[in-house]
């Protein structure tokens, strides 16, 4: 079952974000995990198309949705992730409708969007043309298209965002939010969980999926209002059992 068929079904996707992994064999420990998805972070880091072709067909062919967060909102950056087979693209800072709008218009097919048509590529696993039609339909069925909400002019455009049609989801990033209402680093801080709150209430309302990206305390105070989950980096996860090795070595006697 797609990603997108999961959350329609009223289940949460769970997934991590990947900023030094190269290898496309991640993509067997995190399928080995069950999680659900991993999303590559370029906006943080710094991966190559041929890494992210090679990593989007592994997760494809496990079952695996693989999906990319851009640098920055364009055309070249959304469509080609698409067609390296990313099932989904999250872009920073979306702040306005007219931003998200342009999210749909590169990672959605006619009549949704304009994004390019390539037949053969790895998108359709290389198979050739033939079935525009059916495999623009497809596509646009199991794209993901986010507008990641990082500021409070996004919270305060989160109605508009959510009503665009072919957004799929609306995910908080909670580091750069609360940076941007005034208190760097307090998530739990009551302003901040109001603004996350009423861009849930408008995901509901829009019939949206509701994301974030954060640690447990946060995730568990809107477990129900979520569908799309995502925690931690890589880099934390290495971090942690780094740390955990070099504890458990030290105590023994």
């Amino acid at each position: 079952m797609m990603l997108k068929e999961k959350m329609k079904a009223g289940q949460k996707v769970y997934g991590t974000m990947l900023r030094v992994s190269r290898n496309p064999a991640i993509c067997y420990l995190a399928k080995n995990a069950s999680l659900d998805y991993v999303m590559f972070d370029c906006e943080h880091s710094d991966y190559s198309y041929e890494s992210l072709h090679d990593m989007f067909i592994m997760g494809n062919a496990l079952q695996l949705g693989g999906l990319l967060r851009v640098p920055q909102l364009s055309r070249d950056h959304i469509s080609r992730a698409m067609d390296c087979g990313a099932i989904g693209a999250m872009v920073p800072m979306t702040d306005t409708v007219e931003q998200a709008e342009e999210i749909v218009r590169w990672s959605k097919y006619a009549p949704l969007g304009e994004r390019g048509y390539g037949s053969g590529c790895a998108h359709t696993s290389y198979v050739g043309g033939g079935k525009h039609q059916e495999i623009m339909e497809h596509g646009n069925r199991k794209i993901i298209s986010i507008a990641q909400i990082e500021t409070k002019l996004a919270v305060d455009n989160s109605d508009q965002i959510a009503a665009v049609e072919g957004i799929d989801v609306l995910l908080i990033g909670p580091n750069d939010l609360s940076i941007s209402l005034g208190f760097p680093g307090d998530l739990m801080n009551p302003i901040e969980l109001d603004a996350i709150a009423h861009v849930a209430a408008n995901c509901k309302k829009h019939g949206k999926f509701f994301g974030l990206h954060a640690g447990l305390k946060l995730l568990e105070k809107f477990s129900d209002d979520l569908s799309f989950v995502m925690s931690q980096t890589d880099t934390d996860i290495l971090s942690e059992g780094f740390s955990k090795i070099n504890t458990n070595c030290r105590n023994i006697e």
